[in-house]
């Protein structure tokens, strides 16, 4: 996963430490003062840890993945269980297949064929999922809805890893019920409101990072944004770096993008905005793709075994 096997990467470490300190504050000192502070410094803890739980998919902070994994193991975020989190955005990082309905776990397109059978309801939310208002305000019970369902589908059908990816996703939650017990000075229902937001946030973020192309190379964004949200996101916003270089830690993109902007925006041939403002400006209520893929089928080469292109994305 990573290009230096030996070196601990400190500003990860650091801003780990920084983020639980956060969301301590948050859950226990600033509820009790004012709880809409408490629910605010929460979330922002959460999407700065969801963050973090990437880095560590990637290898990061430390050499050895164990412990890295441990270091992201509570369950800050409830909606979405480490491990899953783990083995579908790897997966997802098989290039050839993003924005693929089928192949790509992180794809919002849909088949045609199967979009022509949705209910005209369905079609319509899945519309407004498409702004980028939508996208905050419906996709986090959207995405956790058809999560939960197809994780329930296979583990029905036997499927022993998920259930033990939910099993210890269900540790990592009565941690936090344990933290909020304790110590804390929020509600459960108040927490869960704070990770609905944080949810939302993340979403900007994932909104438009992939779009339909027949090239894959083209099909990954650039937000050459620097503002709070670009360290919320730990520079994923530079998303075409990131999948080029996906071993490389988050404080090194920038400078990695400044040196090569110009290869980069040929790879991705101009898909970049210059902020989020300017997201917000042309998508805040407008979609900015369809929901049915518009160039399906995407030509497909023969892919190899899941196992193979997830050890590939490491």
């Amino acid at each position: 996963m990573r290009s230096n096997t030996s070196a601990v990467e400190w500003p990860t470490v650091l801003l780990l430490a920084a983020t639980y300190a956060l969301w301590a504050v948050g859950t226990t000192w600033a509820a009790a003062v004012w709880l809409p502070l408490g629910m605010a410094l929460t979330a922002l803890a959460i999407v700065q840890f969801s963050s973090l739980q990437h880095e560590v998919i990637h290898g990061h902070p430390f050499p050895s993945q164990r412990l890295n994994d441990a270091l992201v193991f509570p369950a800050l975020m409830p909606y979405v269980p480490y491990e899953r989190f783990r083995t579908t955005h790897l997966q997802h990082h098989f290039d050839p297949a993003l924005t693929d309905p089928y192949d790509d776990p992180e794809s919002n397109y849909q088949d045609p064929a199967v979009w022509v059978r949705m209910s005209p309801l369905v079609q319509k939310i899945l519309r407004l999922n498409n702004t980028l208002l939508g996208r905050m305000v419906l996709g986090p019970i959207i995405g956790t809805v058809l999560f939960v369902r197809a994780d329930l589908r296979l583990m029905r059908e036997g499927d022993v890893t998920i259930r033990k990816a939910w099993a210890l996703h269900g540790i990592g939650v009565l941690m936090v019920l344990g933290w909020l017990w304790a110590v804390g000075s929020m509600s459960v229902l108040a927490y869960l409101a704070s990770a609905y937001l944080a949810y939302s946030v993340l979403k900007i973020r994932t909104y438009l990072e992939h779009r339909a192309h027949e090239a894959a190379r083209a099909r990954t964004v650039l937000v050459e944004d620097r503002g709070p949200l670009a360290l919320l996101f730990l520079n994923n916003n530079l998303h075409v770096v990131h999948h080029t270089h996906p071993s490389v830690p988050w404080y090194r993109l920038p400078a990695m993008y400044a040196a090569n902007r110009d290869n980069y925006l040929r790879r991705n041939e101009g898909y970049r905005y210059a902020s989020y403002g300017e997201v917000f400006r042309r998508y805040f209520l407008k979609a900015k793709d369809p929901v049915p893929h518009p160039v399906w089928p995407v030509r497909k080469d023969a892919m190899p075994p899941l196992e193979e292109r997830l050890r590939a994305a490491e």
